[in-house]
């Protein structure tokens, strides 16, 4: 059996730094499972789920404590039930100003919802110029929620923060 193991990975970004992350877990007897990478100002800012055999653990944490200006936490991956929550995916673009994600974080929290996957991010208009703002979610619905009524709520704050939202389910694969 195989231990699965989460990691949050931050440092200043530099080329060859995901070679030398896949490196380390190959040289551990590891398994790159999925991961998520991006760059963030100037820093590189990872997650990654990795699977190896349980006596190179210790022995891959501490190589990860060693590597050069990267700071990592490592958590042993739970593993959790099926999904059986519906899902739905959100789509934000509007005018950016502060407060966006934490009003509609506040809706979603308020609804039950989980925000399984948030990618935002700050690009120019078209035509203006202007710094606008872009969000896309994925999010499990808690049994029984109502989507209109969700839809709802959203679209009220969507009017008090000048941004235009969708949310439409997510058909699951037959």
């Amino acid at each position: 059996m195989r231990v699965a193991l989460v990691l949050t990975i931050i440092g200043r970004d530099r080329p060859g730094l995901v070679e030398s992350l896949a490196s380390m877990v190959t040289r551990h007897d590891g398994n790159w499972l999925e991961s998520r990478m991006n760059r963030l100002g100037g820093e590189f800012a990872g997650l990654l789920r990795c699977d190896l055999p349980p006596d190179r653990e210790d022995a891959f944490r501490q190589a990860l404590a060693q590597l050069d200006a990267l700071t990592a936490v490592v958590r042993r991956d739970q593993p959790a039930p099926a999904p059986t929550a519906p899902l739905a995916t959100l789509d934000l673009v509007g005018h950016d100003r502060p407060g966006i994600v934490r009003q509609l974080a506040a809706i979603l929290a308020a609804q039950g919802v989980n925000v399984e996957e948030l990618a935002t991010e700050c690009v120019s208009a078209p035509m203006s110029g202007e710094p606008l703002f872009k969000a896309r979610a994925r999010l499990a619905l808690p049994p029984g929620l109502n989507l209109a009524s969700l839809r709802t709520d959203l679209e009220r704050v969507a009017a008090d923060l000048l941004v235009e939202i969708a949310i439409s389910p997510v058909t699951p694969p037959a």
